[in-house]
C-alpha cells in the first residue's frame, strides 16, 4: 500500500526520531513522498526519480505477534506472492516425483519433504529480493526511510519507529493470538509443522480448512467449486459452515481447537500441530493520520476512497494498491498504477489505470487463472438471456500417461450472446493457468470476441487450445467433455 503527497516535505531529524517540520517557505525538500515500501510504493518511487523529482520512501515492518519480520517489498516479496508461489512449486514437484515412476523413472526408497532446506531456500530468495529494493532505490537517488509514516497536515509526514501493530487475528476467539500464526508467519517458520493450506498437503502434511461460507469468495463460484473438490481428492479436508470458538494448548503442546457446525448448530473440536488465521489482511489507516489531513475514508472497510486517477479528497495526497477502495488486492496492478501516478505528476503522461479485465491467478494445487467478469457477475450486468457460457471439460496430456484424475480440469468462456458476442469472462483450471490466461488477456485489451478466438490457431498438444476450440454451450445441455486431439 502506498500513499503519495504530490509537494514537497521537509524531515528534521532529533535523535533516533525523524519529525518532519513543514518548511515555512514555499519550497519543500521533496516532490514526492511515499509512505509504504511495498510493489506500488516501489514502483512510483522508482518512476518519479527516473522523470526528475526528488522522492522519499518510509517503509517499516514491525514483527508479527510470534516475532516474524522482514525486510523491504512488501507482501508480495516476503508473505505472498514469491514465497507462496515457490513453496507450491515444491508440492508440484512432489506430484511430479509421483507421475515420474509411471513415465519409468525409478525412484529407490519412500520419498520424502524436508521443510527446512525448503524454507531456507526460499527465504534466502526473499532476503535477496530485499536488499535488491534497496540497491535499486540506491541506485535511482530515491531516499529509503525505514521507518512507520504518517499525515501531519496535507502537506507533511512524520517518521517515527512504531510502538504498535494491528495484528489480523480473530480476536473474539480466545487462544487465538497466544497460539495461531498468520501469513506473516507461514513462510518463514524453520520447523515442520501442520496447518491449513493446498500446497502443505502437497508436501506431506495433514491439512485441514475450516470454512466459513464459501470458498475463494469473489471468483467464479463454480470455478470456485471445482478447486476445493480437486483439493479434497488430492488430500486436503475441509470442515465447511465451521466457525472457530476457541483454542487451547494442551499438556502434550498440540492445540485443541473447538469450533461451531453452523448446520447442526453442535460444538466439536479436534486436535492440530499448528492454527493458521487465513482471515484477510486489514488496512493500516488508522495509524497514518489521514482524519488530521482531511483524506476519506470508507468507514466499513477502513480503505481509503480514490478517484479514477488515485486523488484521494486531498488534492496533493493520492493513494494506490490494497490500501484503495474498490482496487484489484494485486501486485501488477499497485506497479503500474504506480508508474502512471508518477508520469502524471511528473506532468510526462495523462494515462490512467485501466482497472477493468486484470488476469489472476489462484496457486492451488489444481490452478485456476481467469480474465474478465465471473458468470455471475456477467448474469447480473447483462441478464441471464443475453449471455452465452461455452464450455469444455477436457484432460491434459500429462495426465494421461501419469493416469491422474482430471475431472476437475475445465474452460468456460463467458460471452455476450448477441452481436459480435464480445467475451466477458475467461475462466481455465489445470496445469499452468497463470501462464495460459497471461497471454489470453491481451484479447481483452483488444475486444475479443468469440469469433477471434475460433480463428486462433492452438498450439498442440496444449492444455491452452482447448480454448480455441470450445465450442458448446451450457445452455445446449450436451456432453462438454473433449473427445480426441
Amino acid at each position: 500500500m502506498a500513499a503519495s503527497c504530490r509537494w514537497r516535505h521537509r524531515f528534521k531529524s532529533f535523535g533516533c526520531l525523524h519529525n518532519p517540520k513543514r518548511h515555512l517557505t514555499s519550497l519543500y525538500d521533496y516532490d514526492i513522498v511515499v509512505i509504504g515500501g511495498g510493489s506500488g510504493g516501489l514502483a512510483c518511487s522508482k518512476e518519479a526519480a527516473q522523470l526528475g523529482k526528488k522522492v522519499a520512501v518510509l517503509d517499516y515492518v514491525e514483527p508479527s505477534a510470534k516475532g516474524t519480520k522482514w525486510g523491504l517489498g512488501g507482501t508480495c516479496v516476503n508473505v505472498g506472492c514469491i514465497p507462496k508461489k515457490l513453496m507450491h512449486q515444491a508440492a508440484l514437484l512432489g506430484s511430479a516425483v509421483k507421475d515420474g515412476q509411471k513415465y519409468g523413472w525409478k525412484i529407490p526408497g519412500p520419498v520424502s519433504h524436508d521443510w527446512v532446506t525448503m524454507a531456507d531456500r526460499v527465504q534466502n530468495h526473499v532476503k535477496s529480493l530485499n536488499w535488491g529494493h534497496r540497491v535499486q532505490l540506491q541506485d535511482k537517488k530515491v531516499k529509503y526511510l525505514n521507518m512507520k509514516g504518517s499525515l501531519v497536515d496535507e502537506h507533511t509526514v512524520r517518521g517515527v519507529t512504531p510502538k504498535g501493530k494491528e495484528v489480523k487475528y480473530i480476536l473474539h476467539v480466545p487462544g487465538a493470538v497466544e497460539y495461531g500464526i498468520t501469513s506473516d508467519d507461514i513462510f518463514w517458520l524453520k520447523h515442520f509443522f501442520t496447518l491449513c493450506a493446498g500446497f502443505l498437503t502437497g508436501v506431506g502434511l495433514d491439512t485441514t480448512v475450516m470454512v466459513r461460507s464459501i470458498g475463494l469468495r469473489g471468483f467464479d463460484q463454480q470455478m470456485a467449486g471445482l478447486v476445493t473438490d480437486y483439493m479434497e481428492a488430492y488430500g486436503t479436508k475441509f470442515a465447511w459452515k465451521c466457525v472457530p470458538k476457541k483454542v487451547e494448548k494442551l499438556p502434550s503442546g498440540t492445540l485443541q481447537v473447538t469450533w461451531t457446525d453452523m448446520l447442526s448448530k453442535r460444538d466439536e473440536c479436534d486436535t492440530f500441530d499448528t492454527v493458521l488465521w487465513a482471515v484477510g489482511r486489514a488496512p493500516e489507516t488508522q495509524h497514518l493520520g489521514l482524519e488530521k489531513a482531511g483524506v476519506q475514508i470508507n468507514q466499513e472497510t477502513g480503505k481509503i476512497v480514490v478517484g479514477p486517477d488515485e486523488a484521494t479528497s486531498v488534492p496533493n495526497i493520492y493513494a494506490i494498491g490494497d490500501i484503495s477502495q474498490g482496487r484489484p488486492e494485486l501486485t501488477p496492478t499497485a506497479i503500474k498504477a504506480g508508474k502512471l501516478l508518477a508520469r502524471r505528476l511528473a506532468r510526462q503522461a495523462s494515462e490512467f489505470m485501466n482497472y477493468d479485465n486484470v488476469p489472476t491467478t489462484v496457486f492451488t494445487p489444481l490452478e485456476y487463472s481467469c480474465v474478465g467478469l465471473s458468470e455471475q457477475e456477467a448474469e447480473l450486468r447483462h441478464g441471464k438471456d443475453a449471455i452465452e457460457v461455452f464450455h469444455a471439460f477436457y484432460k491434459p496430456l500429462e495426465f494421461t500417461v501419469a493416469e491422474r484424475d482430471a475431472s476437475q480440469c475445465y474452460i468456460k468462456v463467458v460471452c455476450l450472446r448477441g452481436g459480435d458476442q464480445r467475451i466477458l469472462g475467461m475462466h481455465f483450471t489445470g496445469p499452468n493457468a497463470g501462464e495460459v490466461t497471461q497471454g489470453f488477456a491481451l484479447g481483452f485489451q483488444c475486444g475479443a470476441t468469440y469469433p477471434h478466438l475460433l480463428n486462433t490457431v492452438g498450439i498442440h498438444p496444449t492444455s491452452a487450445e482447448e480454448l480455441t476450440k470450445v465450442h458448446i454451450t451450457k445452455r445446449s445441455g450436451l456432453d462438454a467433455t473433449v473427445t480426441g486431439c
